[in-house]
């Protein structure tokens, strides 16, 4: 069975698990009314994408 001959240190184990972590979401601000939203999305308080109106409220 392989056993580690040294102790691994708390840099090197903090290095390896750099990559383990949450990503935020790509948030903008809406054009027409400045909340915020996902990029590429419509918006859900106001319904307008790219200067347009696509959702009728």
């Amino acid at each position: 069975m392989a056993v580690p001959k040294r102790r691994t240190s708390k840099t090197v184990t903090k290095q390896r698990r750099t990559h383990k972590k949450l990503q935020v979401p790509g948030m903008t601000s809406c054009d027409n009314c400045g909340e915020l939203k996902l990029a590429h999305r419509i918006c859900k308080s106001c319904g307008h994408y790219k200067g347009k109106e696509v959702a009728g409220e």
